[in-house]
């Protein structure tokens, strides 16, 4: 029996699990420093975006590699 449909949607829900944890993290903390240095929040901002937007790539690529994965032929 092969599992690796199995195995692609369990790496699935950890990246997309990874990926939101991230960027929660990163907001929390952008959103923190915004509150506390009002006059940095554009730069704050810009900052957190472009984070988020690398986290977002990194979990895209690894859902690609597990959709590869799940439908590779033995």
């Amino acid at each position: 029996m092969d599992l690796g449909f199995l195995a692609a949607g369990f790496g699935a829900g950890i990246t997309v699990f990874g990926a939101g944890y991230g960027i929660a993290r990163l907001a929390t903390a952008a959103l923190e420093s915004m509150g506390r240095q009002p006059e940095a929040a554009g730069d704050l901002r810009t900052s957190m975006i472009i984070a988020a937007a690398l986290i977002e790539g990194v979990a895209f690529f690894s859902l690609v590699i597990c959709m590869l994965l799940a439908t590779k032929s033995a």
